[in-house]
């Protein structure tokens, strides 16, 4: 580790940086040797793009925002000239001729982007076991899952000791997870808050990209700069993005009011767990915060609910990796379904073919209703639940994730019903598109725990605020 640069925040960085006091070949060559041993021990990236970044570096402008700040990008989100493989065997060879828009943006305001970070498949998992990359291993034990689907995300966010931000996407809960796994901060915005194009599709009505990072002020500065309208995205909101910026002095949590849902402290969340979430609650209450408890009944229905739709949709968005126009190919042979099979059974992986599958199912005549509109009924009920504890409270709490970080061992022993309840406290913010900021607010067995801030649609700014208290 180079002495010279560790420890040091981001904001200091850009600060050096605009007065010229960084050297940006000997910091990129600290960072690069750093990245590259940490790489070898945790898996992080599925590609470390250093010279593509000195070429950004070259187009640099003078005072610009971020300043050459160093970011990593999940593989799902396309890089011009960067390989990007989703974590899928199926696009191993894919190098887009284009920038997302979040990453066109990041890279204006001075972002370096440094690498892509391994991820789930598709996203399709919550420990980052599924990558046909490699399974990252958490930064504070490393027989231990990142979380997931961003969990190289939240890994080098914790283990770099080097200014960095991490840009990453969230379907039902794939930025807060390994952030409360590994230690740091996440924001997952409001659904449209930050364009999708250019975002490799797991479930278009739930995808939305975000930012990780070591603290508050970090996410608050890229949210700024990647959120807004993008023509390109017909879902993107037209809203005027807020100024995030700001610090805790600014913030009277006098006047803050939080909903703590008695659902999200049910049996199944570990006791250790709702004890440190507690601490954090009434610490918030010490310092003015009014706290109540208050219910969202309907969140029960929430994991069925939410894995129906988001596998009917990747059903559907996944259609097009089949060997004649987009990803992998075989030689031509045999009957159209024949081939298909072939090269989706060859290059994809388990989870995805379970998903498929059982998405698919959701989708066939005789069965859309039965499932697949009836969940998106209770979709509503869910909304409606958030928009009416949204008239009362300012922001609703609780934890991020059921369990500490789990060991590989304990994961193996999981069935696939079991992996997917343990989005119990994220897919109901997800599915209703709300925002969501995870932080990291004390220990348990030596390991982080995350309490999750929820707000209203748009209201990043008010839960980076109280964020910033934690």
């Amino acid at each position: 580790m180079n002495k010279k640069y560790s420890g040091m925040s981001v904001s200091d960085f850009i600060s050096e940086s605009k007065k010229g006091n960084i050297d940006s070949l000997d910091f990129y060559g600290a960072f690069f040797s750093e990245i590259e041993k940490i790489q070898k021990k945790c898996n992080y990236f599925v590609t470390i793009s250093k010279d593509s970044a000195m070429e950004q570096l070259k187009k640099l402008q003078k005072g610009a925002l971020y300043g050459g700040l160093p970011i990593s990008v999940k593989d799902n989100i396309c890089t011009k000239g960067i390989r990007t493989t989703a974590g899928s065997k199926i696009l191993e060879s894919y190098i887009p001729p284009f920038d997302a828009t979040c990453i066109e943006r990041a890279k204006k305001a001075g972002g370096v982007i440094i690498g892509k970070t391994v991820q789930d498949e598709f996203g399709f998992g919550t420990f980052s076991i599924n990558s046909a990359y490699g399974i990252p291993k958490n930064p504070i034990d490393p027989e231990r899952s990142c979380g997931g689907s961003s969990g190289g995300a939240g890994g080098i966010t914790a283990a770099v000791d080097f200014p960095h931000v991490a840009i990453a996407e969230s379907t039902g809960g794939s930025i807060s997870a390994p952030a409360a796994f590994c230690g740091v901060y996440g924001l997952t915005p409001t659904y449209g808050r930050v364009s999708r194009y250019g975002l490799v599709d797991y479930a278009s009505s739930l995808d939305k990209i975000g930012v990780m990072a070591k603290n508050v002020d970090d996410i608050a500065l890229s949210l700024s700069i990647i959120a807004g309208h993008d023509a390109k995205d017909s879902t993107s909101l037209r809203e005027k993005v807020d100024d995030y910026s700001g610090n805790a002095a600014k913030t009277d949590l006098k006047k803050i009011k939080i909903g703590v849902p008695k659902e999200f402290f049910g049996s199944e969340i570990n006791e250790d767990i709702k004890k440190v979430v507690w601490a954090q609650i009434k610490k918030l209450e010490s310092m003015g915060a009014k706290v109540e408890e208050c219910s969202l009944p309907n969140t029960e229905f929430s994991i069925p609910a939410y894995y129906i739709i988001a596998m009917a949709e990747a059903s559907t968005n996944l259609a097009k990796f089949c060997g004649i126009r987009y990803g992998a190919t075989l030689p031509l042979e045999g009957e159209f379904n024949e081939y298909f099979s072939k090269v989706r059974g060859k290059y994809l992986g388990e989870e995805a073919k379970r998903r498929i599958i059982l998405g698919t199912y959701a989708r066939m005549a005789g069965y859309r209703d039965k499932y697949y509109l009836k969940a998106m009924k209770v979709r509503q009920l869910i909304i409606n639940d958030y928009k009416q504890a949204f008239k009362k409270y300012d922001v609703l709490v609780s934890p991020t994730m059921p369990f500490i970080a789990p060991k590989f061992s304990e994961i193996e022993k999981l069935t696939p019903i079991e992996h997917y309840y343990a989005d119990i406290l994220t897919g109901s913010p997800n599915l209703a598109g709300i925002p969501m900021l995870s932080a990291p607010c004390g220990t348990s067995k030596g390991m982080p725990v995350g309490i999750h801030i929820l707000g209203n649609y748009l209201a990043e700014k008010t839960i980076l605020n109280v964020g910033r208290h934690i």
